[in-house]
């Protein structure tokens, strides 16, 4: 009898599936065939932390955890486009996920949307097609008019998807995806699986993760990098106003001159997680050790306010779920919102099944 397998696209629905079909009795493989997040390792070698993070936390065999194939990045697609990368990636795919899997199911992450991969012929849909495999999407909410893409989705997938998770709905919405846009997907056979909110805590950024992005040095408090910023603020103003603007936020990074003092001392006695200092003008002492009282790092860049704050703004809700707070919280959320037993149902593994 052959495995069933399910493709999806979000990190933070793949860790808690894992847990979930763990939890299950089932015995499962994972996998990401397209790796979007590498670094080197000790070794030498080019890994994606994504599937590093998810191996270590679940302590997967390695026989349960297939190679990424390629990363997509620049340089390799650069290759693709010259003629220079003719590898058949359809059959690498065969060779690597349906000949060599293991375990009760197979699942593996896919791209980030519909249309990501299509160069290297490991699009979503073509890859659900070589391995004949069950898809489930996650979609970001934007309003109600989400209803159209996950409409095209279902037109596109056709009768292989098998559910849809809306992630990042506000509050203020939830209401109405629950009692609109809910019943409507699942009269139009695209049944929702999970509603999740958003959250600030999930769309965080750590220090450690901006001094990565930032290319940043760090001034003080090098022992912080684990503190999460959960918004942006700029102080450009006069210190008034900064007061009166910082005191509306939370957990922030301040984005400001190294030359505005005032600015940096006002953001020091707020809910600040780190300050960033353009120009590369070193603060001054007392600026330097009041934030080591405080714990607050203070990192410098190379780079203009513009180019910091909108390199700041592209990290937020798209970091990876490696820390441990983020990871205890979205265990909870999908514990509470994702009908795990009706995914194993749809998947022919009943949870009476599976546990026998």
């Amino acid at each position: 009898m052959d495995r069933p397998r399910i493709t999806a696209v979000n990190l933070q629905l793949f860790w808690v599936c894992l847990i979930s079909y763990s939890k299950k009795g089932l015995d499962i493989s994972y996998g990401k065939p397209l790796g979007t997040c590498f670094n080197n390792s000790s070794s030498g070698t080019v890994i994606d932390e994504d599937v590093q993070f998810i191996a270590l936390s679940l302590n997967l065999p390695e026989n349960r955890v297939a190679p990424t194939m390629l990363a997509l990045d620049e340089p390799n697609v650069q290759k693709r486009l010259r003629g220079e990368d003719k590898t058949d990636y359809q059959q690498s795919l065969i060779q690597q996920y349906l000949h060599k899997s293991q375990g009760d199911l197979v699942l593996l992450e896919g791209p980030g949307d519909l249309s990501e991969g299509n160069l290297f012929d490991l699009s979503l849909l073509q890859m659900a097609e070589v391995l004949d495999s069950a898809v489930l999407l996650v979609a970001r909410y934007k309003s109600l008019l989400s209803v159209e893409a996950l409409l095209a989705a279902k037109q596109r997938v056709g009768d292989r998807l098998i559910g849809v998770v809306i992630n990042d709905i506000p509050v203020t919405q939830l209401e109405a995806v629950d009692t609109l846009l809910r019943p409507f997907l699942e009269q139009q056979g695209i049944p929702v699986l999970a509603m999740l909110p958003n959250s600030a805590l999930l769309r965080s950024v750590s220090v450690g993760e901006l001094v990565k992005q930032l290319k940043a040095d760090v001034l003080c408090r090098n022992d912080r990098m684990d503190l999460l910023v959960e918004s942006l603020a700029i102080g450009a103003m006069n210190v008034n106003s900064a007061v009166k603007y910082f005191r509306k936020r939370r957990n922030m990074a301040v984005v400001t001159g190294g030359d505005r003092v005032e600015i940096q001392q006002a953001a020091l006695e707020t809910s600040t997680q780190c300050l960033i200092l353009t120009g590369q003008l070193p603060p001054p002492p007392f600026i330097l050790s009041r934030a080591e009282d405080l714990e607050i790092p203070i990192l410098s860049v190379d780079l203009d306010t513009l180019t910091t704050v909108e390199i700041v703004d592209r990290n937020f809700g798209q970091v990876r779920l490696h820390e441990p707070i983020k990871v205890q919280y979205i265990r909870q959320l999908m514990s509470e919102h994702f009908d795990i037993d009706r995914l194993l149902s749809k998947l022919g593994l009943t949870p009476a099944a599976a546990l026998s």
